[in-house]
């Protein structure tokens, strides 16, 4: 490891509050609304975000009714856009919906049938991914990130720092050393605030109440930079200072361009829709594996053709960590894991409610109980199937 090179890595993640997320959050809102009353919806819901305005856009094809107009104000509320000199607030922003039914073309291959098994929603690549960097089997610097984002959010929201406000951006950057994290080189936060608050006191009240707070006290040093609202201002933000769009931090949401990314977003689509199901199940792949010891670092990649069940390639790499030949791990694969859309869907529970908590602080690295695709279950078997 002397020899190994030294090399930086960052990664970067926002607040609930910035403007691509709100739009994240109120596309899965509506996606629990409706599977809540009708599991077997199709739903494709995309949202703009705007100074005023949340437009609605998309398809959606469902038994259920789905109060566009409460949902989306209701999650605006919960954000904490809740005044009208935040620019953005959920009573006075309009709200306007553009949604029609999924096109049968795709229908006819998707839905289930007696003699047509659940095909893909669309073709596509999806990547997992898994490392020993972290106690959930993570990449450091976007949890790193996302668990300041999260802290930036409970100081606002808890009135620690009562002149924040909703929107924000965190990054870090670790120095590695080969495979392994040894420092924080760099830290960065945006914090929007209100007009009325000194920046030395907001500088030194997000060192103290955030960074401090969430980075371990042996990865900082005395070389450590930290950046904080490096403009000197940040007091309009959200939709009013930048549109926002579903779909638009898809390396927020997975691992922060620390593994692949196969370019479909997630929020927004229900479980049929293979950028979602097949992601989720391709973490749960690579996690359980790398929890069942057959290597420190793994990613897989999984592939589908619209209205076809099976994924037409499945590829392993180890990163040269394996403890098993990768065709063996793919084999152990496809013993242990269903790779089917209605396969996944099943094993997994995903046509239940528990989206919206996922369109904030990333979908991945997550151990509340909704995070079915989290769990570590199989590793035990496939410990014993791989003979370690």
């Amino acid at each position: 490891m002397a020899n190994a090179c030294r090399y930086l890595f960052t990664s970067e993640s926002v607040t609930p509050g910035h403007p691509d997320k709100v739009c994240d959050q109120v596309s899965d809102a509506i996606l629990d609304d409706i599977i809540g009353q009708d599991p077997n919806s199709r739903v494709a819901c995309e949202t703009l975000a705007t100074t005023g305005l949340v437009l609605l856009a998309g398809e959606i094809t469902t038994n259920a009714y789905c109060d566009f107009q409460k949902i989306v104000r209701d999650t605006v509320r919960e954000i904490g856009y809740t005044h009208a000199h935040f620019g953005f607030d959920y009573e006075t922003c309009c709200v306007l919906s553009s949604i029609h039914e999924q096109s049968p073309d795709i229908a006819m291959g998707v839905n289930d049938s007696p003699d047509h098994e659940q095909g893909a929603g669309d073709q596509g690549l999806m990547f997992g991914f898994a490392c020993r960097e972290t106690e959930v089997l993570m990449p450091l610097p976007i949890m790193l990130a996302h668990n300041l984002a999260r802290q930036l959010t409970d100081v606002r929201k808890g009135a620690i720092l009562p002149y924040l406000r909703p929107d924000g951006k965190t990054q870090v950057t670790i120095e590695y050393e080969g495979d392994v994290p040894k420092r924080v080189a760099a830290v960065v936060i945006a914090a929007q605030h209100d007009g009325d608050v000194k920046m030395d006191d907001l500088r030194a009240d997000i060192r103290s109440r955030v960074i401090d707070a969430v980075i371990p006290e042996g990865m900082i040093d005395q070389e450590t930079m930290f950046f904080i609202n490096g403009t000197g201002r940040f007091e309009q933000g959200g939709p009013l200072a930048d549109s926002g769009l579903t779909g638009r931090k898809i390396i927020v949401d997975t691992y922060g361009g620390f593994s692949s990314h196969g370019g479909g977003c997630f929020s927004g689509k229900d479980p049929s829709k293979v950028d979602r199901s097949g992601s989720y199940m391709a973490r749960y792949v690579a996690k359980n594996l790398v929890a069942a010891g057959l290597a420190d670092r793994l990613e897989v990649q999984l592939a589908y053709c619209i209205g076809i069940a099976e994924p037409v390639s499945l590829m392993v790499d180890t990163f040269g960590t394996g403890k098993i030949p990768e065709v063996k791990i793919k084999e152990i694969i496809r013993a242990h894991f269903p790779l089917t859309p209605k396969g996944m869907i099943a094993h997994l529970d995903l046509k239940k409610p528990r989206y919206k908590k996922s369109a904030a602080f990333g979908h991945f690295g997550r151990m509340e109980p909704e995070f079915s695709w989290e769990k570590t279950d199989k590793a035990e078997a496939i410990r014993r199937d791989a003979g370690l």
